[in-house]
């Protein structure tokens, strides 16, 4: 993604740009992976040579608590983050463990319906688990 599209994506979620958090977040937009905070140290330590885990980790949070990037837990045993905000489910495959964004029904969203008076619902984790088409097939 060119820089100055990922700057104004971070200056719109009130993020003050620097190189890392620049680099973190195109790594986020152009891979769709659900990468962890060692997939994206690891992708980014040789072109940031003073780039550091906590660095990333640091910045994911700070992603996280602007809502520019979403902090997945569909398992248990890594956190991963996804860059794409817009509404949207997640599927885990128990077998490669990847995760695949799966798109929303209108109805889904709609969950105001279901919520009882005087609830102030701010995020809608949608979450499947199972075996993916690639895994069934082999």
């Amino acid at each position: 993604m060119k820089t100055t599209k990922v700057i104004e994506y971070l200056t719109e979620h009130d993020v003050k740009p620097s190189v890392q958090r620049i680099a973190v977040m195109d790594y986020l937009l152009t891979h769709r992976t659900h990468p962890t905070v060692d997939e994206i140290y690891n992708a980014l330590a040789k072109q940031i040579p003073t780039l550091s885990k906590t660095t990333v980790y640091n910045t994911l949070k700070l992603f996280v608590e602007k809502e520019a990037a979403l902090l997945l837990t569909v398992d248990e045993r890594n956190s991963c983050y996804d860059g794409c905000t817009d509404p949207h489910a997640h599927f885990f495959c128990t077998k490669c463990c990847k995760i695949y964004d799966l798109p929303l029904e209108e109805s889904v969203l709609s969950y105001e319906k279901l919520m009882p008076k005087g609830f102030d619902v701010q995020t809608v984790d949608l979450y499947y688990r199972g075996v993916c088409e690639n895994c069934k097939n082999k």
